[in-house]
């Protein structure tokens, strides 16, 4: 599948549309050249041979209506065209305000931005009714002049063919001549409606070209992260280890590295905290341990070997991932906590639950376990989505826990508690925690401190505060000196 750096190239809401509007259009098309590629050519074939054989001179109005047409559909197709891939462009950005608008219809609302978020919409679909009109005025003027040429063609036929019969150049006698008059006014109505049955292909294949060149830039786009041919095995018979080695990173399109020269190894039982001002590299970090991205330069390795020497499935297998961001699946509750380990039971669900403390809100449900969930979980709080993503990881037991400013939306009670039950649960395993609260990681084995990029700083709470200037800045804009005194006893 997509790593992230894919699916930022296309957008999401573009392969929204990709995945859909483009795919119907695709359809649409190949069951029309089913439908009319092969039959309209053997009409429009059949024809021309029996009318070759009649006279030239009836002939004549047929071959210059078949040109019109062709010149005809030549110039809309040269003015149309372009126009579809721009269709599909508006159709994507239409697509993305709308899914913003959606998404964050609260903070809409709140900052009493709608007449705002209006416009940027209308501008949008203003722009793409205006394409959506110029394209179906220019195929609804293709009806009409077919409709003109063919009327045309027909009066040319009667006028030569009487003339024809008049100087009885037309068969051998007036009866004759009217015959074959009529006959080839019926084969070439067949040309010419095949052409104009042609000319429905006409207007669906350049729409539907333009959407099979979209689909297929996905296609053909090769992740860039993905197994190597022959992929080894993870070691199971050894404590787990993560061992950072001179990693650096820049994310795609970028000149300078976001993470340079990180150092540092993380073993089974321990607890490695991240702490760092905004955009100093933590969730970086933690985003290259299961290949969202690969590193730069430098190495990442798991019980020794190269993470990109191992299959993905394998580590993604180790890895217990909570987001920054609480992300529920419509479902319920148990399908939710299930995502990781399919197999769970019921009492390792209620485990997970009572360690999230997530098992009170969950009891006080109508249905439990079984109760709905809302797409993305908008029918729970914000501290109880991220609970209950909390309680997804520890339902999957992992080697490798990775908690991602995850206890962010907590009061500090629920924090305190749901840390210690945590403590005890994941002590067989690694834990990455991401946090910008100090109180969050204050009994972290080892905090790493990053600014812009680089490890300035690696120990403990208690070293730390006594040699780090940029962990003690942090430390004491956060907490008090007793209560700082007080966590390193």
């Amino acid at each position: 599948g997509f790593s992230l750096e894919e699916i930022n190239q296309f957008s999401t809401s573009s392969l929204i549309t990709r995945s859909t509007n483009d795919i119907t259009q695709v359809q649409m098309v190949t069951i029309i050249l089913l439908r009319l590629a092969v039959t309209a050519p053997i009409t429009a074939i059949r024809a021309i041979l029996k009318i070759t054989n009649i006279d030239i001179t009836l002939t004549m109005p047929v071959i210059y209506g078949v040109i019109a047409v062709v010149v005809m559909i030549s110039l809309i197709f040269i003015f149309v065209t372009p126009k579809f891939k721009v269709m599909q462009a508006l159709n994507d950005e239409l697509n993305l305000v709308t899914r913003e608008n959606l998404t964050g219809l609260r903070v809409v609302r709140a900052h009493n931005a709608e007449g705002y978020e209006q416009s940027k919409f209308e501008k949008t679909n203003t722009k793409l009714t205006g394409v959506n009109l110029f394209v179906n005025r220019a195929m609804q003027m293709m009806m009409p002049g077919m409709q003109l040429v063919m009327n045309s063609v027909s009066l040319a036929v009667t006028w030569v063919g009487a003339s024809l019969i008049f100087r009885n150049q037309l068969g051998s006698n007036p009866i004759e001549g009217i015959g074959i008059q009529s006959q080839f006014a019926i084969y070439g109505f067949q040309i010419l409606f095949s052409f104009m049955m042609l000319t429905m292909l006409f207007i669906m294949v350049p729409r539907g070209a333009v959407s099979g060149r979209r689909i297929y830039e996905v296609l053909s786009t090769v992740p860039k992260i993905k197994d190597i041919d022959n992929p080894k095995p993870i070691p199971k018979d050894m404590a787990t280890t993560i061992t950072f080695d001179n990693v650096c990173f820049k994310y795609p399109g970028a000149n300078e590295c976001v993470l340079e020269n990180i150092s540092f190894e993380a073993k089974e039982g321990e607890t490695v905290a991240f702490i760092g001002s905004t955009g100093s590299g933590k969730s970086t970090i933690i985003n290259l341990i299961p290949r969202f991205y690969d590193v730069t330069s430098g190495e990442i390795r798991i019980n020794g070997i190269n993470i990109k020497d191992v299959k993905q499935s394998d580590l993604l297998d180790m890895i217990g991932y909570v987001p920054q961001k609480g992300l529920l699946f419509s479902g319920t509750v148990e399908s939710n906590l299930k995502l990781g380990k399919t197999l769970a039971t019921e009492d390792q669900l209620n485990e997970a639950l009572e360690i999230s403390q997530s098992k009170n809100f969950v009891s006080r449900l109508e249905a439990g376990l079984q109760s709905e969930v809302a797409q993305g979980g908008k029918n729970f709080s914000g501290g109880q989505r991220q609970r209950l993503c909390i309680a997804r990881a520890i339902v999957k037991d992992p080697k490798i826990y990775i908690f991602d400013d995850s206890f962010s939306a907590l009061d500090y009670n629920t924090d305190r508690a749901l840390r210690s039950a945590l403590k005890v649960k994941t002590d067989h395993a690694i834990n990455f925690i991401v946090a910008q609260r100090i109180g969050t990681i204050l009994n972290a084995d080892r905090i790493i401190v990053l600014d812009k990029g680089r490890a300035v700083g690696i120990g403990t709470h208690k070293t730390l505060l006594e040699n780090n200037q940029v962990y003690q800045e942090m430390a004491y804009s956060q907490l008090s000196k007793e209560e700082l005194l007080d966590a390193t006893k």
